[in-house]
Formats: structure tokens, sequence, C-alpha cells
């Protein structure tokens, strides 16, 4: 699959005018006015969002570190990897390690990026970079932003392929960042520890 901007001129939309609808802490709200492919406009409201984290840490003994965490929007607890918001000018990997260290209080000696996903295509700009942590080392008790409440918990990947299958987790950063971490141990298997 390729992203030629000529091959694809038959299918994209151009901006004629634009309004900030709403901003926020966290989010934008944009309305647009755009031109169709055919020639007709209409009108398009999204978020725009500052890019986001996830991280896939893996414990010594294999089992993957998760959070339990109450989501407003959706009024429910999620099970979730460690993720948060990049702050502005910051790296993707030095928000991972930020985001790592505050939520869960391990710091980790490996990093790997493995992907990107876009969650919400169809009413956000919103990126999160995936990152896979391994040689992980506790090195402070969590340090939660004020109004964040979570909890940290091991988890076998036999387990968590049962609370997916079971509806559990239907978080799609987890999901996603769960698939990505799998495909590359597929592609490239990290190297046996020595005895």
């Amino acid at each position: 699959m390729c992203n030629d901007h000529d091959a694809d001129a038959h299918l994209r939309e151009t901006r004629l005018a634009s309004e900030e609808v709403y901003r926020g802490r966290l989010l934008t709200v944009r309305r647009d006015q755009v031109r169709l492919p055919d020639g007709a406009q209409a009108f398009r409201e999204y978020i725009l969002h500052p890019g986001a984290v996830a991280i896939v840490p893996v414990l010594e003994n294999g089992d993957l570190l998760l959070e339990r965490q109450f989501r407003y929007p959706v009024g429910q607890v999620f099970f979730e990897f460690p993720a948060g918001k990049r702050d502005p000018g910051e790296t993707a990997e030095a928000a991972a390690r930020r985001e790592l260290l505050e939520e869960t209080g391990y710091a980790a000696g490996v990093w790997e990026h493995l992907g990107i996903i876009h969650p919400a295509i169809g009413y956000a700009n919103e990126q999160i970079d995936i990152f896979l942590a391994r040689a992980l080392e506790r090195v402070s008790a969590p340090q939660l932003d004020a109004g964040e409440f979570l909890e940290t918990f091991p988890m076998s990947c036999a387990a968590l392929h049962a609370a997916i299958r079971s509806g559990a987790i239907t978080d799609a950063k987890t999901l996603s960042a769960l698939y990505l971490a799998e495909l590359r141990q597929k592609e490239n298997p990290p190297e046996n520890k020595a005895d």
C-alpha cells in the first residue's frame, strides 16, 4: 500500500475555510469547509490532539505490566497498557520513558519503537506511538499526576489473550500495541539470555 499523493488526488478534500469551535486544555475542536473530489462542498468537524504514546512493558518473567483505570467518557474501568499524551516539544520516546516511570515506577533498559496508530481517523488527528519496553527495573513509586488514579498489575500473555477473547479488554491502543509487539516477536525474536 502506498501513499502516493498524485495517485490519491481523486480522493482528496481541499480545505476552503477553517474555524476553531473550542479550545480546551487537551483538545481543540475545529470546523472546516472543504471542497470534495467531485467539486461539491461539505463541512468537517474534527479534534486536534497533541499526540500520545503507549508502552508494552515486559517484565523479567515474560508477563506484561498493565493498568486498571477509570475512563470517564465511557464510564468504566479499563485494562490497558501504560500510556499518555506528549507534552509540547517532547519526542515520542521521551514521552514513553516519562509515562512509564510516572505511572508504574519502572524504567526500561531496552526501548523499541513498534509503530504508530491513528485510533480515531474519522474525527481526530490523534497519533499514538507504540513502544516495547524491556529490561525493566523498579526505580521509584509511581508518580501520578494530580487527579490521576490507577493500579498496575502483571498479566501473562495467556491471561491477556483470554481477557481479550472474553471482552474484558477492549481498549484499542492496548489491542493494537499487543498486536505490534507480537508481530515484532515473530519477525525478530529477542535473543535468549545466557544462563
